[in-house]
């Protein structure tokens, strides 16, 4: 009789294991209880992390959405706490980047300068905002652990989310369902995101008000990419990278003695204004400018690259990123970083139109990977077989009706409160820092809400928070931005 029982709780456990799948929960949560030091004050915080449905018109669950929200509890002031939603970008990032770098209250486990440090981990940040704001890390379709679901044996197609407008649409309803269960309708509302994630949440500054009623107080975008600018390419676009040659080749002591023995912030200007009055035209006539004018306009910019002459007429003046970060330190046997050209790498040849890889995202994988996946488990308590998408599938993307710049300003037209800042690091040649003042620029063409713009350059790279210095400072500058962007009992009006 055993030996019957036996077999029979052997076959049912074997037929358990195969009816088994590895999937989220789609709506679950799990709290914990934490306390820190920030600027010298002691910190009480809790950690929700869980997920959150995406619903369709029908009210029926299409995706589920992994967040972390961070909530301070020892907070004695009167006034209702801001709360900040924050994204990173890809398409197809997770919020790992800035949760665990960044304005979270943990950060990496890494050298002053960004560099990766074994053994791997975390180490509190005293430098979060989370003494001012409370936070929540959101993790768009197949990114971290956030997916598509299954519901009544259909699954929703991925041309749903995978797209700009897409994106926007359905991340709002997201965020008025997070709104509702959090009951957050009080407090004021910011949103922030990183690269891409800066074409979100110019799109989402005007959904959320539009389409959920929900009024920001302030829009920050780190390392903004305007789609407007990278993929179409062409004059304007060129001639806005110049700045950044500029950039690198003094971080790597490759400009003439006259640029190179001043302060970084004292060249830039001379560069941005040549980039503008003098690159731009020339490039807008392309083979019809004079063989004088086109000789005389290389040579200037070999003085801002570092490049030679010869190779920048050989791309007749229009040298593009890639070929940049191969040619710089090429007579040295090495290229530099795309996110952050602080970083170095090396090739199998040093001939060539563009690096191998990138070096600085190897070195940051080294770090986040390991970081993120033992945090969660361990520190938050979340546990899953899920795989954690650093980066997730969500191509094809759709980027067509991209309005999202006029989306800004439509949002900061109706709504006086609405504020904005950029934060951009002068190495970063994926979305460039002078290409993030364009964007400003284009945003509002009347200049009649220019005084409420903000730019902030940083030492170092696209995520310029890796730099300890920058972000002590990139937090700070975040601190003065919600303090200053606050309402303070001021009527909306104009």
């Amino acid at each position: 009789m055993k030996t019957i029982n036996l077999f029979v709780l052997n076959t049912l456990f074997a037929c358990s294991l195969l009816a088994q799948e590895r999937q989220i929960p789609i709506d679950t949560l799990v709290t914990t209880n934490h306390s820190t030091t920030i600027k010298g004050a002691a910190v009480n915080y809790q950690a929700q992390t869980g997920t959150q449905p995406v619903w369709d018109e029908d009210g029926k669950p299409i995706a589920t959405l992994f967040y972390t929200y961070y909530k301070r509890t020892n907070d004695k002031s009167k006034a209702k706490r801001p709360i900040i939603f924050s994204f990173n970008g890809g398409p197809g990032s997770a919020s790992v980047w800035m949760h665990v770098a960044y304005t979270g209250p943990k950060v990496l486990r890494i050298d002053s300068e960004g560099y990766p440090v074994q053994p791997y981990g975390f180490q509190t940040n005293p430098y979060s905002i989370l003494d001012v704001a409370d936070i929540v890390f959101i993790n768009p379709v197949n990114t971290g652990y956030s997916r598509i679901v299954e519901y009544e044996g259909e699954k929703e197609k991925k041309e749903t989310f995978f797209g700009i407008n897409e994106d926007v649409k359905y991340l709002a309803e997201w965020m008025n369902t997070f709104v509702n269960r959090k009951q957050l309708w009080e407090a004021p509302k910011y949103i922030i995101g990183e690269s891409y994630g800066g074409t979100r949440v110019m799109g989402l500054s005007l959904a959320l008000q539009n389409q959920q009623w929900m009024y920001l107080n302030g829009v920050i975008m780190v390392s903004p990419a305007d789609y407007k600018v990278l993929r179409v390419g062409g004059p304007v676009s060129s001639a806005l990278n110049l700045p950044y040659y500029t950039a690198a080749a003094w971080y790597h002591k490759q400009l003439p003695p006259e640029l190179q023995n001043k302060d970084l912030t004292e060249i830039l200007p001379a560069a941005e204004k040549f980039a503008i009055d003098e690159l731009t035209p020339a490039l807008i006539r392309g083979g019809f400018l004079s063989l004088e004018k086109k000789q005389k306009i290389a040579k200037q910019m070999a003085f801002y690259s570092g490049l030679s002459e010869e190779v920048i007429l050989q791309h007749n003046l229009d040298v593009p990123n890639s070929f940049f970060w191969k040619e710089l330190l090429r007579d040295e046997g090495k290229t530099i970083g795309r996110l952050d050209s602080r970083y170095t790498g090396i090739d199998k040849m040093e001939a060539g139109m563009r690096p191998d890889y990138s070096p600085e995202l190897t070195s940051w994988l080294h770090s986040f990977t390991p970081a993120i996946n033992h945090y969660i488990r361990k520190e938050l308590n979340f546990k899953t077989d899920m795989k954690y998408n650093m980066f997730g599938p969500v191509r094809p993307w759709n980027n067509d009706n991209d309005n999202t710049r006029d989306n800004l300003r439509q949002a900061m037209a109706q709504n006086p409160y609405l504020e904005v800042l950029i934060q951009s690091g002068y190495y970063d040649g994926a979305t460039t820092y002078f290409n993030a003042k364009y964007t400003q620029w284009q945003v509002d063409p009347s200049g009649k809400m220019k005084d409420r713009f903000h730019f902030e350059g940083y030492r170092s790279g696209h995520m310029m928070y890796l730099r300890r210095e920058d972000l002590i400072k990139a937090n700070e500058d975040l601190r003065i931005f919600i303090k200053n962007s606050a309402a303070n009992g001021k009527p909306a009006k104009y």
